[in-house]
């Protein structure tokens, strides 16, 4: 007999903030609905937020005022904090949680904190080289985190830390490239360059490809842009190309990336892990400027680990110019031999199983520490000890 929805364990899983968290975070809600679970998104007031949980078919929202802490802001942020943990002691007090999993980023600590007064067993993912400064407080408090790069276990305080990969999204698989050029319009015998900056777009990589365009075109006359600006950016890349007298196809952002990926030969890309795990799983060659920005320097370090494997190119966004990026680019595009080694490089980075077994791993934990004692089977709800390999979890 079924369980009914209620005597089904609910996890929690903190993921807003980013793409890079959010989307990861949503795949592993994925496999614990399969896996015969509740899950609860909490998430931040962000557009992307709002956005991303219109196809998280299933799962349950809560929207935290959570802020991001920047220079200039620590009132504010703290505010968010504390309103954010009463926010999620509500929720909790209502429903609460078997289990908290934190995906990073100014959303994750006060679900985990609020998580541990209700004795939910808690776990964080951190997917970047250099884990944020949230994660790296939160490791003092949860009972297990998993990493997507092996170097990050080293830079958290916590003994139970397991490499898993970044999870993906299922629809991100290596496909013909016919498929996703048709989808998108664009022509199927011409190579495309797809240009993307993260959920909120690129200003530096913009105006770097604007100013390539010319050079790119005179060896490749038949070259396809497909240029993902970010909201802010949208309307003066058009322009950008237009005055270029170039056709392109220019949007501020496009749900379904995974036709973006699928569709394009080379990709022109900031490093944040969530977009190069996204790439591995699709086999796409990249050239990776990362964000001069970001904490610690982190993107950095992610696309350091891609080029130094092959995977991708990296070039410093201060140190480059639209000319060399054009030359670049060109080194690739013109090399068959080369976008293939780039390609069986990729996919020694791609985690396919990342998010099954992070939600396994959940619920094997749970068991252990007494939290739910009938794990739901994967198939028809059926009770049963279903996980592959659960003992792994302790490593």
């Amino acid at each position: 007999m079924r369980q009914n929805n209620l005597s089904k364990p609910l996890v929690a899983i903190a993921c807003g903030g980013t793409g890079g968290h959010l989307f990861p975070g949503l795949a592993v809600g994925e496999e614990l609905l399969n896996l015969g679970c509740r899950v609860q998104l909490l998430i931040s007031p962000k557009e992307v937020d709002q956005q991303a949980v219109k196809y998280a078919l299933g799962m349950e929202t809560v929207v935290l005022p959570a802020i991001g802490l920047t220079r200039g802001n620590v009132l504010r942020f703290a505010k968010g904090f504390l309103n954010s943990y009463s926010a999620a002691k509500a929720a909790f007090r209502k429903d609460p949680p078997k289990a908290v999993l934190a995906m990073g980023g100014f959303t994750s600590a006060p679900p985990v904190l609020a998580g541990k007064k209700f004795s939910a067993v808690t776990f964080l993912h951190e997917s970047n080289t250099i884990p944020g400064k949230a994660n790296r407080w939160l490791a003092h408090f949860v009972n297990q985190a998993f990493v997507g790069f092996p170097m990050a276990a080293n830079r958290l305080f916590l003994q139970n830390i397991v490499t898993t990969g970044t999870p993906v999204r299922p629809q991100f698989q290596p496909v013909d490239v016919g498929a996703g050029r048709m989808a998108l319009g664009l022509k199927m015998d011409q190579p495309v360059l797809l240009v993307m900056g993260g959920s909120q777009g690129a200003t530096g990589i913009n105006q770097l490809v604007l100013q390539a365009v010319p050079a790119l075109l005179k060896e490749q006359p038949g070259l396809q842009f497909l240029h993902l600006t970010g909201p802010a950016d949208c309307d003066r890349v058009k322009e950008g190309y237009a005055a270029l007298n170039v056709k392109a196809m220019v949007l501020p952002f496009l749900s379904e990336m995974e036709l973006a990926l699928g569709a394009a030969t080379l990709a022109i890309s900031r490093a944040g892990a969530s977009s190069l795990a996204e790439m591995a799983a699709m086999r796409l060659p990249a050239i990776l400027l990362p964000y001069p920005a970001a904490a610690d320097n982190h993107q950095f370090f992610n696309a350091r680990a891609f080029a130094d494997s092959g995977a991708a190119l990296l070039v410093e966004q201060k140190t480059t110019t639209g000319e060399a990026l054009a030359k670049m680019i060109l080194s690739v595009l013109t090399n068959p031999a080369r976008l293939s080694e780039m390609k069986q490089a990729l996919e020694n980075w791609h985690a396919p199983d990342a998010a099954q077994v992070i939600a396994e791993k959940i619920l094997y934990m749970m068991r252990l520490m007494g939290r739910y004692q009938s794990l739901p089977d994967a198939n028809n709800g059926r009770t049963g000890t279903h996980l592959r390999n659960p003992q792994s979890a302790l490593v």
